[in-house]
């Protein structure tokens, strides 16, 4: 069973505190859903925020990319980093426009990053970042070749300084205004997919596999 992460001052949630979350289970349990991270990052004297897919092994985070990316040579640097992600869960509409808000679940992950060389390592990263998108396309397909996996730098950044914070409920009006005559409460926003299509040089007995046909997230393989 993962542990609670003990908040550092940079991962103790100041704002709204009693929205924070320092357990382990729930943080891995947002990172699982998301598919898109945002890395922050200081180049050349100026702030940059990257967005970028991901992938995660136990206490690990591991992003990828091409040896020209901008980010990963600034982050095999050994420079501090900031990752984040996070899902919208629902729009909240108060009787006053102050008190709009939304529901959320959110991490927030500080630390270096480092470069993965060892090969068998750089494979089960990109193994996670493709069965972190879709669960049992790994089995499916063509692994990474030699040349593929020259041409691609896996970067890791541990877990072990990260938080989340999370909302959810109803919109929380001023006492006066809740005798305002007008709509308030909860949009729920769901991400869903809709009906695959078949590339134009797909063969013609190939079908749809369930766990494409059926995809959501959080994934389920059926």
């Amino acid at each position: 069973m993962p542990q609670p992460k003990a908040p550092s001052p940079r991962t103790t949630v100041k704002r709204i505190p009693q929205r924070a979350n320092y357990e382990s289970e729930t943080i891995y349990q947002i990172l699982d859903e998301g598919l898109v991270c945002h890395v922050g990052f200081i180049n050349d004297g100026q702030p940059v925020v990257i967005p970028t897919a991901y992938g995660r092994i136990e206490d690990t985070l591991y992003i990828h990319g091409s040896p020209a990316s901008r980010m990963l040579r600034s982050l095999q640097q050994g420079i501090d980093v900031c990752v984040t992600v996070t899902l919208i869960d629902g729009l909240v509409l108060a009787r006053s426009a102050f008190h709009h808000s939304m529901n959320y679940r959110s991490v927030v992950i500080f630390g270096k990053a480092t470069l993965i060389e060892d090969a068998a390592q750089k494979l089960a990263a990109l193994q996670a970042f493709t069965e972190h998108v879709i669960l049992g396309r790994w089995q499916e397909v063509r692994s990474p070749n030699h040349q593929e996996l020259s041409r691609t730098i896996v970067l890791s950044l541990p877990l072990t300084e990260a938080s989340a914070k999370i909302r959810t409920g109803g919109p929380i009006d001023d006492e006066v205004d809740y005798q305002i005559p007008v709509w308030a409460g909860e949009i729920p926003l769901k991400l869903t997919a809709a009906v695959p299509i078949n590339d134009a040089k797909l063969a013609s007995n190939i079908a749809v596999p369930p766990n494409l046909k059926n995809y959501t997230r959080p994934q389920k393989l059926n």
